[in-house]
């Protein structure tokens, strides 16, 4: 019954996700485009401390708009440091990669302005809490403690905008696959990996996307946790094997059982559906015909 009711409630908060998500889209066509804000120009080593909600993130720079409507372009490197705030005196933050900077989390950036008028990350803190928030998708349905946290999720409602592939084209997909109940890489998963990361364009402008599935055999709450570890088994091989840096890379998901390809009822069906599926993505407006063996 436990496991009946989590069922019921993980469902439920997927599906007021899914409104908030709808409901934000049209309200950018009510509004016509999400008004842009003021546009700050960080000059060459001027040390910043900001605090805003993330508004849309392209490979290793995002843009943070706080509560003057001044956005931001941070830019990371290898050396951010990206954790939660810590809490009391002798709890530390959970260090997190930068896959965790997904579009409405709030967070604190502090760094120095670059020679392009952008802020470079030093160390970047939020809220667990808003982490939670800004991950289902966009829900925000965690209650916040701040007056200032609060007024920046009302931006996030209003002025967020929502990552679109219309925005994008599509230059390289790859699915792979496992065996039952497994996260494992086989050598054909790896080979289908390597041509990916061989033909992954060297621009400045690409991004990974990185989704896992099963089939519906087994528990709901097990197979999103396999499907987790399967997205998690690809983004490690890419990275570690070719170099591919996180800040390239989405925030990997897990999707269990909801997307199925094929009839889930056969073995042959069940087999294309125990996969994950990877995405190379350049924006329109900058793509370019290059490639590079291993893209940084």
């Amino acid at each position: 019954m436990k496991g009946r009711d989590s069922k019921i409630g993980f469902r439920r908060v997927i599906a007021l996700s899914l409104v908030l998500m709808v409901g934000m889209l049209f309200s950018g066509l009510v509004f016509g485009e999400f008004q842009p804000g003021q546009k700050r120009v960080v000059k060459a080593g001027e040390d910043l401390d900001v605090k805003g909600v993330i508004l849309s993130r392209d490979g290793e720079t995002f843009v943070l708009r706080d509560l003057t409507k001044t956005d931001t372009v941070v830019l990371l490197t290898d050396s951010t440091s990206i954790k939660t705030a810590k809490k009391g005196l002798f709890r530390g933050g959970k260090e997190f990669d930068v896959t965790a900077l997904v579009p409405g989390l709030i967070l604190t950036v502090k760094g120095q302005g670059d020679t392009e008028g952008r802020l470079m990350a030093d160390k970047i803190t939020f809220k667990d809490s808003d982490y939670k928030a800004a991950v289902t998708a966009f829900a925000m349905t965690d209650p916040v403690d701040d007056k200032a946290d609060q007024a920046l999720q009302d931006a996030a409602r209003a002025d967020q905008r929502i990552s679109d592939l219309d925005d994008y084209d599509v230059v390289k997909v790859v699915t792979v696959y496992f065996a039952v109940n497994q996260a494992t890489l086989s050598a054909e998963a790896k080979t289908s990996l390597d041509e990916l990361a061989a033909k992954a364009p060297g621009a400045k402008n690409y991004k990974v996307e990185v989704q896992g599935f099963t089939d519906s055999t087994g528990d709901f709450n097990k197979n999103l946790e396999l499907s987790q570890k399967r997205a998690d088994a690809v983004v490690q091989y890419l990275a570690v094997m070719h170099n591919i840096p996180l800040r390239r890379i989405e925030t990997p998901m897990g999707y269990g059982a909801t997307k199925q390809v094929a009839d889930d009822k056969t073995k042959a069906g069940q087999a294309q559906n125990r996969r994950v599926e990877v995405r190379v993505l350049v924006n329109k407006g900058l793509a370019t015909t290059s490639a590079t063996p291993a893209a940084k």
